[in-house]
C-alpha cells in the first residue's frame, strides 16, 4: 500500500489507501501491544477495550467495546478520511460506546482544538452511522433544536454540538427536556 499511495491516483482512490493505511498502523500497534502485554483471553481488559466486529450466525454485525454491544449502522459514509487513533482517542470511543450502549449521550471536554469533534465523528464512521455537526449559537431556540432532534431521531444519526454552552440557559432547559424524551423512547 506504501508503495501504491505514492503513484499517481486518482483522488477517490488515493483517500481510500490513506484510511486504509492508517488502519492498518493503528492495527498493528494494537496486535503488537497485545503481545507485549501477553494477552491470551478475551476477558483480559486490553482486549475488551478494543472495538471488536462480529458477524452471527445470521450476518448481523455486532460491535462490542468493554460492556458495550452496538448494532452496526450500514450506512455508506463515502470514501473519507480517518483521523489518527491514539491512546486517548480510544479512551474517548470507550466513554462514548458505553453512553451509547446505555442511551445516554457524551460530552467530551477539553481544550479547542484537541479533537472531541473529530474523535466522535471517526467513532460514528466505525460504527456506520451518519454524524451531523451542528454549531450552536446563543440564536438557537427550542423549536429549532426539535426539528433537529427530530430528523436525527427518524435517521437514527447523531449529532455533535458544538459551542453547546452558548445556548441561552432558558433554551437549554427545554432542550434537556428533549433530549431526556428520546432517551426514554430509546429505553422503550
Amino acid at each position: 500500500m506504501t508503495e501504491l499511495i505514492r503513484t499517481e491516483l486518482k483522488p477517490l482512490y488515493h483517500k481510500i489507501i490513506i484510511a486504509l493505511i492508517t488502519a492498518d498502523v493503528h492495527n498493528r500497534d494494537i496486535i503488537l501491544n497485545l503481545i507485549s502485554n501477553e494477552v491470551e483471553s478475551i476477558h483480559d481488559f486490553s482486549w475488551q477495550q478494543q472495538l471488536k466486529y462480529y458477524l452471527d450466525e445470521n450476518d448481523v454485525c455486532t460491535i462490542k467495546q468493554v460492556t458495550a454491544n452496538l448494532d452496526y449502522g450500514y450506512e455508506y459514509l463515502g470514501a473519507s478520511s480517518r483521523l489518527i487513533i491514539t491512546p486517548l482517542t480510544d479512551k474517548c470511543w470507550i466513554t462514548i460506546t458505553s453512553a451509547v450502549a446505555h442511551h445516554l449521550g457524551a460530552s467530551p471536554s477539553g481544550p479547542a482544538g484537541t479533537g472531541k469533534t473529530e474523535s466522535t465523528k471517526d467513532l460514528a464512521k466505525g460504527l456506520a452511522r451518519v454524524c451531523i455537526v451542528f454549531n450552536c449559537s446563543d440564536q438557537i431556540t427550542a423549536q429549532m433544536m426539535s426539528k433537529l432532534f427530530s430528523g436525527l431521531a427518524q435517521q437514527g444519526a447523531w449529532t455533535c454540538l458544538d459551542e453547546f454552552n452558548r445556548i441561552d440557559i432558558e433554551v437549554l432547559s427545554v432542550i434537556a427536556q428533549q433530549l431526556f424524551s428520546i432517551r426514554v423512547g430509546l429505553k422503550r
